[in-house]
């Protein structure tokens, strides 16, 4: 035992002074510049991680786990989204924190990118917004056009009619976003008129389904994106009273962030996904999604050049150019 301990002694004193003297070979002579230490950020993602705000409409229809998995499958890329309100979505992408965005807010998606936030826009699909409410339709909006409906929605709740309700999201969504302007369109200003206009207008602060659950509670009117309600029907005894108008086109786009704005964002990944969304693969996804469960998509994705024009007026086919 004590030979054992012996050479053990004299093994680590020779490995000892194996090190000093390699460290004497690379040390620095007096006199020499000292190259001090840098300390560099961390990419925002991976080459294989791909992160992505996105809205909660996707999220709960399901459509974007069906991305996930197949673009996954195919790729190798961890794509990592957080589900937000469009607003909140691009306040994300606007602090570097996410690499694309997914949104429907045509207003909001143009100052973002006015700003020098985003670039590469294309717009992927369409829904239609539709409002929902009692089947009783206690402000007999029924057949009206959405503009006319939410007017004579706000007369009813201001002259306290009975059973009349509305629950906004409030959230700064896309979703929130369009509810803002059908009032404007119907000759009010939200902020004066209609957000303290009393109990009849409830600003719920939350996501689609939540709201829809809310509205459903209260036995009021809200308006939806069609897919989220559709996901949702089953558990609502709200029904659709007006669906698919002009007024109510719903548009959805990828929006790649900024490179120049954020160097360290994965923009090869933005890039080749976007690519892959605007694919015949990618909008056949999109176009079959909801079909079985449902009876009919979801979302219908855009081609061109139907996409150029009006009620759009966007890219929808043209490839992103891809980085080096």
């Amino acid at each position: 035992m004590k030979m054992n301990v012996a050479i053990l002694s004299a093994g680590t004193i020779a490995i000892l002074f194996i090190l000093a003297l390699l460290a004497g070979c690379t040390g620095t002579a007096p006199g020499e510049n000292v190259t001090p230490n840098v300390t560099t950020t961390a990419p925002a993602a991976g080459a294989n991680v791909l992160k992505i705000a996105t809205t909660t409409s996707l999220e709960n229809t399901g459509l974007l786990a069906e991305l996930e998995r197949v673009y996954e499958r195919e790729t190798g890329m961890d794509l990592q989204f957080i589900a937000q309100g469009t607003g909140q979505a691009l306040d994300t992408a606007r602090r570097g924190d996410v690499d694309l965005v997914l949104v429907h807010a045509p207003a909001l998606e143009k100052e973002f990118e006015d700003e020098g936030y985003g670039i590469d826009p294309r717009c992927i699909a369409y829904n239609y917004f539709i409002i929902v409410g009692p089947e009783d339709d206690p402000a007999k909006i029924r057949n009206m056009s959405a503009v006319e409906a939410f007017r004579t929605i706000a007369i009813a709740g201001m002259n306290n009619t009975p059973g009349v309700a509305f629950v906004s999201r409030g959230d700064n969504s896309g979703t929130h976003a369009q509810e803002k302007t059908l009032w404007k369109e119907a000759g009010y200003d939200y902020d004066k008129d209609i957000l303290n206009a009393g109990a009849w207008y409830v600003d719920a602060g939350k996501g689609m389904g939540d709201t829809l659950i809310l509205a459903d509670e209260k036995k009021a009117y809200t308006l939806s994106d069609e897919g989220t309600y559709l996901s949702f029907a089953n558990r609502l005894a709200l029904v659709p009273i007006i669906s698919e108008s002009t007024e109510l086109m719903n548009r959805y786009s990828a929006i790649a962030v900024n490179p120049a704005k954020y160097p360290n964002t994965n923009a090869r990944g933005a890039a080749d996904f976007i690519n892959w969304l605007i694919s015949d693969e990618g909008k056949q996804l999109i176009g079959d999604f909801g079909k079985v469960e449902f009876g009919k998509p979801l979302f219908v994705p855009l081609y061109a050049p139907e996409c150029t024009g009006p009620p759009f007026n966007c890219t929808c086919a043209e490839p992103v150019p891809t980085p080096a």
